[in-house]
């Protein structure tokens, strides 16, 4: 047959082959496949960007976005589970386990592992799709693509209190098995009893020289010992993403109420010293403290373990006291951060002050402490006393009795030191109380009529408030060390005035009109609402609302 090609014959020939081509190449790419950025598949948990490349130098690609889980489902219902993709491997104590590599036990060669990720995973994706019509990306863009319409919905996962006592429970208290360290002459890892400590202290974000990332050392570690629990057909923990990484499902986990403590031989209260000391030298010899430093501080251990989760909201680069990073001058090792900033620092969770500080953003505290400026003046010069009550001469070495030197200290790591007691005993000392004025000195109502021009004057039950606030504290053991002065609580209101019975009233300092003069003084109006409605809205007070006007200010008649 001859055809007779004109030119308008010809673009509509080229046109309808341009359109076959894409068709069989769409079809190539995407026969029988489900597409990655399906609506059903945005926000997942399960998200793994493939980027082993980097390696060896600059990607010519961008990494490919795997859904780790999707796969893991389609290898189940072909009867395949983890070794389909994984090999095994023996770890430094000749025990086998899963590599968290793909398909290889190293990176030999760039141009192998490059070999390794498309030769078994198109191959992969070529049988799924001859067999069941339904399976990934044949081509090259379909993989590595700029963006993906899929996104990350995964939350990190920790180990708090209630998990590690349910680990340590279900592995019978043999810490060895996940606690170990690295001996150097041995090159190997190896247990040391006493000196556990959380993985973070070895295994950081990214693998420095022989320590692996905290992600691959989870992943190496805890997975495969889920998967040897499922294995055994015992109870385990998740072997998929979604398992761990989850929202939905972290909250499901079960919590423990009531855990015991953690078996670190760890004192129940220490002194905050200013430097590492010899508990076991001789007192006699020791040297005499300085006179001239500030009183230590008996830290409860037992209560702050409870109060936290992880060791590491104090102790977040190892175990050691706080001195063996945090100089009195600073150094290297503890980032130049000196004593007194590690402990006194306000905008950080690691230091004492900053923690307590969190702890005023609960309800039953922001009412006060939002609306008090951080440069508040102390109420007096005792102020420090709070927490630096020591006596001067225990923070030197005091030996225990019959025990002189390290020769003769006792093995047992958590020992009661003569130092300890003495911390101990002034805690018991201490009452903790929350005082106020006699009820007879409180006013029971406060008449605001200053301000009283459409409304009638505002009647606030100030003897009311007063008891609520206290009520609120009595059961929270840091209010009562902080609030034992019957003026201190005054002083969430009255925030710029002395402590005082009776302390000036709220003109003396915000005028009638707005004065521009001081822009970060509110005209008495605003402080009157800034301060009564905040309060209701901080602190959560339902009845009255904050915004029920006609509550507080009744209408003229």
């Amino acid at each position: 047959m001859k055809i007779n090609f004109n030119g308008r014959s010809l673009m509509r020939w080229t046109s309808c082959l341009g359109v076959l081509i894409l068709v069989v190449a769409f079809g190539i790419g995407a026969e029988g496949m489900e597409e990655i950025g399906k609506k059903e598949d945005q926000g997942r948990p399960d998200i793994v960007n493939i980027d082993a490349m980097k390696v060896f130098g600059d990607l010519e690609r961008p990494p490919v976005v795997f859904l780790h889980d999707k796969h893991t489902e389609a290898l189940a219902e072909k009867n395949k589970d983890c070794k389909a993709c994984h090999l095994p491997e023996k770890n430094s104590q000749g025990a086998e386990r899963m590599s968290i590599k793909y398909m290889r036990l190293s990176d030999s060669g760039e141009q192998e592992v490059m070999d390794i990720y498309h030769n078994n995973c198109i191959q992969c994706h070529q049988d799924t799709a001859s067999e069941s019509g339904k399976s990934g990306p044949l081509t090259c863009g379909k993989c590595h693509v700029e963006t993906s319409d899929v996104v990350s919905a995964r939350e990190p996962m920790g180990m708090d209190r209630s998990l590690h006592y349910r680990h340590v429970k279900a592995r019978e208290e043999k810490c060895e098995q996940c606690h170990h360290e690295y001996d150097e002459k041995g090159k190997k890892l190896v247990y040391a009893k006493g000196k556990e400590g959380t993985c973070r202290y070895c295994h950081e974000e990214q693998t420095v020289e022989n320590r692996i990332s905290m992600r691959l050392a989870s992943h190496m570690d805890c997975v495969n010992c889920h998967l040897e629990a499922k294995a055994a057909k015992v109870a385990g923990g998740p072997v998929d993403c979604a398992g761990c990484h989850d929202a939905a499902k972290q909250e499901k986990i079960e919590v423990v109420k009531d855990i015991p403590r953690m078996k670190r031989g760890q004192p129940d209260v220490v002194f905050v010293k200013r430097e590492v000391l010899d508990p076991y030298a001789d007192p006699e010899t020791a040297e005499a403290p300085d006179e001239n430093k500030m009183l230590s501080v008996p830290f409860s251990h037992a209560v702050h373990e409870n109060a936290n989760d992880t060791c590491r909201a104090c102790h977040h680069a190892s175990l050691e006291s706080c001195v063996a990073c945090h100089s009195m001058t600073g150094s290297k090792d503890g980032d130049f951060v000196r004593l007194e900033g590690a402990m006194h620092q306000k905008d950080t969770e690691k230091s004492c002050l900053g923690c307590h500080k969190e702890q005023m953003a609960q309800k039953s505290c922001a009412g006060c402490h939002f609306f008090m400026p951080e440069t508040q003046p102390m109420a007096d010069a005792t102020s420090c006393q709070n927490c630096h009550m020591g006596d001067k001469t225990v923070a030197a070495p005091v030996a225990p009795e019959n025990t002189s030197s390290e020769e003769n200290a006792p093995e047992d790591p958590g020992a009661v030191h003569a130092m300890d007691l003495n911390a101990a005993k002034l805690l018991e000392e201490r009452t903790p109380t929350v005082a106020t004025y006699p009820e007879e000195d409180i006013p029971e109502k406060v008449v605001i009529k200053i301000l009283a021009k459409d409304y009638e004057p505002a009647e606030l039950p100030h003897r009311k408030i007063v008891d609520t606030l206290m009520k609120g504290m009595k059961d929270n053991k840091l209010t009562q060390y902080f609030h034992d002065d019957p003026g201190t609580m005054c002083q969430g209101c009255h925030h710029n005035s002395p402590v005082s019975k009776k302390p000036p009233r709220c003109e003396s300092c915000h005028g009638k009109p707005f004065d521009t003069r001081y822009p970060y003084k509110p005209g008495l109006m605003a402080a009157y609402h800034n301060q009564c409605m905040g309060c209701h809205d901080r602190m959560g007070v339902e009845k009255p609302a904050s915004n029920d006007c006609t509550v507080c200010h009744k209408e003229k008649k």
